[in-house]
């Protein structure tokens, strides 16, 4: 049993009601989405050795974005998208949000980005919310004495969080996984006049979410699947980037999941992206019509 499994612990409605609605949060890697259009029509123009140029000397650059610290972990990885919205995809991983704003300028100052139109990004960072065991951590402030939102209550729970953070830190600061496609979409958590999350009391939402939680365990061998928050940082709420060998997975696990109440009545999704890995050393084929 992990530490986080320890501390899922349901508490009565009735001492949740003492404390904070808003359930304890840890954050990890800073994370950066980019879509951009391929200008195809001015990479034909250019002759077969500019062509050749501009790859060899923008993938020097990608190559280090991607090993950061030389044979680390991958940080960065560049995808081919499929449909209409865009050609490749950026996901960067990064220890904080200026070294995030590094990639996009390293990134920027390469020749391959003269052919690149930006159409979407999505800012966010790594975060696993704990319902199930905010309610134990703040048990554990008041058995200490301390009353709530107090500093000394306080203290105690960010010692809480400051463990489990250390025994988590594999999944807060993961390097990109290396399955072959990648399914991405921003979402909300409904705040409509009849249905609003945010009014429901913590109890409920913390048992929806363990149901929830439980479909998504089930896939967990199939499926990576990395949850970033982006409240204060970008358009949606979180960010939802999900990893894996066959791409059908996604359908079957996102469809089980909307028939949980809290997808089938709390939440709303953004638009919906799907890409192919696309190996750096293959980036020149890429450009020729080849994966």
């Amino acid at each position: 049993m992990n530490l986080i499994e320890e501390l899922e612990i349901s508490f009565p409605e009735a001492l949740l009601a003492n404390f904070s609605p808003v359930p304890l949060t840890l954050e990890g890697s800073t994370v950066l989405h980019q879509f951009f259009r391929f200008d195809w029509k001015a990479w034909k123009a250019l002759d077969a050795a500019a062509r050749a140029k501009v790859v060899a000397e923008s993938l020097a650059v990608l190559k280090r974005l991607e090993h950061p610290n030389e044979e680390g972990p991958v940080q960065s990885a560049l995808y081919s998208q499929l449909g209409h919205k865009g050609d490749l995809v950026f996901v960067h991983f990064r220890k904080n949000f200026a070294e995030l704003n590094q990639v996009e300028l390293a990134l920027a100052q390469t020749p391959l980005y003269d052919y690149l139109t930006l159409v979407h990004s999505y800012v966010s960072v790594v975060e696993m919310g704990l319902y199930e065991s905010s309610a134990k951590t703040w048990e554990a402030a008041a058995e200490a004495g301390f009353e709530p939102h107090t500093p000394e209550f306080d203290a105690v729970v960010q010692a809480n969080l400051h463990r489990m953070a250390t025994g988590m830190a594999p999944r807060l600061y993961p390097e990109v996984p290396p399955a072959p496609y990648l399914c991405f979409y921003p979402m909300n958590r409904r705040r409509g006049e009849e249905k609003n999350w945010y009014t429901v009391p913590f109890a409920e939402r913390q048992k929806m979410m363990h149901e929830h939680g439980m479909v998504g365990r089930r896939y967990g061998d199939r499926v990576k699947q990395i949850i970033t928050g982006s409240i204060g940082f970008d358009d949606w709420e979180w960010g939802v980037s999900l990893f894996a060998e066959d791409p059908i997975v996604f359908k079957k696990l996102i469809y089980e999941m909307r028939f949980d109440e809290v997808s089938a009545v709390y939440a709303e999704f953004g638009e919906f992206f799907l890409a192919l890995r696309l190996d750096l050393d293959k980036l020149t084929g890429w450009t020729e019509g080849k994966l």
